[in-house]
């Protein structure tokens, strides 16, 4: 067992990480409750359902895998994003990319085994890294799906997409890696116009139109595609996307992982404004990164740095630390929100 493997069976026990799986504009999240049963927890196997989702990680995979650790700016000024993608090189990511509504059969490794008589269908999203399917026995939806099969699911005259909305069959990410599988309703009108806590899906057309494998804003090498994010707990953002006291433990945990699995060019911009600040050095004599991830990761520094001293009753250092939030924090360009996997 290599140290990823266990680095992923801990977080797959704690309920403050959670799990994502798909690409850009297709995505199926894994959360866990503190507390919840899980009906199956396979640790041996990276492999862990509950009564609303679960989540598999194929073993063999991961001495492939390359794990990148990142953080990305969020639009509200004291908040930020974190993840350890989860990549392999691009061709041996790649899935058959379908791009209409497939029957694939009985989903013979659904992870509970009560599952593996539903039937599979791919949705036809032209997902390199993720074949993004439903699974239903519902003998209506299974006679409406077939109906359109060899078509895509977003022709203006295709009634699958209705049909799925209304019936909320599973929805199950598959990749390289492994799955994940959500029995949750699918968010909208029967929801309350919002995901449901917990395990769920989303489907944005806009963003698959793009064709990105995964955001413009997560530093991922060139050549390597994300399969998979475990997103560990956020120091400042709790699982429902709110606000939450800032946890050093949190914070102290996740820089660890950034120091293992980061990119260099980031670790060192956080380094520079970091000792730049500490030694009194003014904003205006600090030499701003050229690189874009470099520039977020001394705005990154710089917010993580605040909820620092703050917890630290460090009134000085807060008031030398604002003259440098006020160099740095222009306008946004991320166009992503907080929550995970988005």
């Amino acid at each position: 067992m290599n140290d990823l493997e266990i680095l992923l069976r801990e977080h797959l026990a704690n309920p403050e990480s959670g799990w994502s799986m798909g690409s850009f504009g297709a995505i199926a999240e894994f959360h866990q409750d503190d507390g919840e049963t899980a009906v199956i927890d396979l640790a041996d196997e990276l492999k862990r359902a509950t009564r609303r989702g679960a989540i598999a990680i194929d073993r063999r995979a991961l001495s492939a895998v390359v794990p990148v650790a990142y953080e990305t700016l969020s639009p509200k000024r004291h908040r930020w994003s974190q993840a350890l993608a989860l990549c392999l090189p691009a061709d041996a990511a790649r899935r058959s990319a379908r791009s209409v509504l497939t029957e694939l059969g009985p989903d013979d490794h659904a992870i509970r085994g009560i599952d593996r008589t539903g039937i599979l269908f791919d949705m036809g999203l032209s997902l390199s890294q993720c074949d993004f399917c439903i699974r239903t026995s519902d003998p209506k939806l299974l006679a409406r799906l077939r109906a359109n099969l060899g078509r895509s699911v977003f022709d203006h005259d295709n009634d699958a997409m209705p049909a799925i909305l209304v019936a909320h069959p599973h929805r199950v990410a598959l990749t390289s890696l492994g799955r994940i599988e959500v029995y949750q309703k699918i968010g909208g009108p029967d929801t309350g116009g919002v995901s449901p806590p917990g395990p769920h899906t989303h489907v944005l057309p806009k963003l698959l139109r793009s064709g990105r494998t995964h955001s413009a804003n997560a530093p991922i090498p060139e050549g390597l595609v994300p399969l998979g994010y475990l997103h560990p707990g956020n120091p400042v953002i709790d699982p429902m996307g709110s606000d939450r006291p800032f946890s050093a433990a949190l914070h102290e945990g996740f820089q660890a992982l950034h120091e293992r699995y980061g990119s260099e060019e980031c670790k060192d911009a956080k380094r520079s404004v970091l000792a730049a600040v500490s030694t009194g050095l003014p904003p205006a004599c600090f030499e701003i990164p050229s690189s874009r991830f470099a520039r977020s990761a001394v705005r990154l520094a710089l917010r993580q740095m605040e909820h620092v001293m703050s917890a630290a009753a460090d009134v000085q250092g807060r008031a030398t630390l604002q003259r440098w939030l006020l160099v740095h924090e222009g306008n946004l360009d991320n166009t992503d929100d907080d929550a995970p996997g988005h």
